[in-house]
Order: structure tokens, then sequence, then C-alpha cells
């Protein structure tokens, strides 16, 4: 048994502070929603080892590309635009990540357009 705090915790908090949240809970993660769904999903690592923090990115996908390749056991980049963090109490992941990684899944999710609906097929003419 550790010691150290949760890692998770500041995190939390950043997120719900955000105006127009919606706390909840997917599978074993806390889930987070703004506008058009959720901007973060963060609990306990696979198989309950560490912790993870999954954020829908645009911007800072370059980033996190990067991270991925330097740290691939830490860091995934999904195909559509979410990316997974690992991280321990131990080594937790960075603040200046983090805080800049859910800002940014925040505003997506908030001010994202949602899909267009489908167009209704014109009427069939009729023969005259």
């Amino acid at each position: 048994m550790t010691d150290l705090p949760d890692p998770t915790e500041a995190l939390r908090r950043e997120a719900a502070a955000f105006a127009g949240v919606e706390q909840g809970t997917a599978c074993n993660q806390s889930s987070f929603r703004a506008g058009n769904g959720a901007f973060l999903f963060v609990g306990p690592g696979s198989k309950g080892v560490g912790f993870k923090a999954m954020f829908k990115l645009d911007a800072s996908m370059a980033q996190a590309k990067k991270l991925a390749a330097q740290h691939p056991d830490r860091f995934d980049v999904g195909t559509t635009g979410w990316v997974t963090a690992r991280f321990t109490a131990a080594e937790p992941l960075p603040r200046a990540i983090w805080s800049k990684w859910l800002a940014e899944s925040y505003e997506l999710m908030r001010d994202g357009k949602p899909k267009p609906k489908p167009k209704p097929k014109p009427a069939a003419k009729r023969a005259r």
C-alpha cells in the first residue's frame, strides 16, 4: 500500500469546476460530460494497476502522438481523437499536460456541433 495521494483528485476537481459539467460513471471510470458528450474519463488503470485518463483532443494531437511514440506504455492515441494516459501515484501525469488537455477536451465537447441529421429523401414524383 502507498501513502502517496490519489493523482486523479486534482484532475477530477478541475473537470468538475467547468461550467455545465455533469458527472457520471462509465464502467469503472468517472465520466465528465459537457455539451455534446463526455470530455474526460478517469479512474483505475487496467486490471487495477495505476490510473488512466482519457481526453478528446484536436490541437494537442501532435503533442500526444509524440508522447505516445516516446512512451508507448503510458500514452495511446486512438483513431477518433481520444488519447489515453496511464500513470501511477509515484509517477503521476504532469499537471502541465493534463490541465492543457482537460481544457481542450472540455472546449471540444462543450462547443462541438452535433452530427448533422440525414436529409429527408425527396418524395417520388407522380407520373402525369
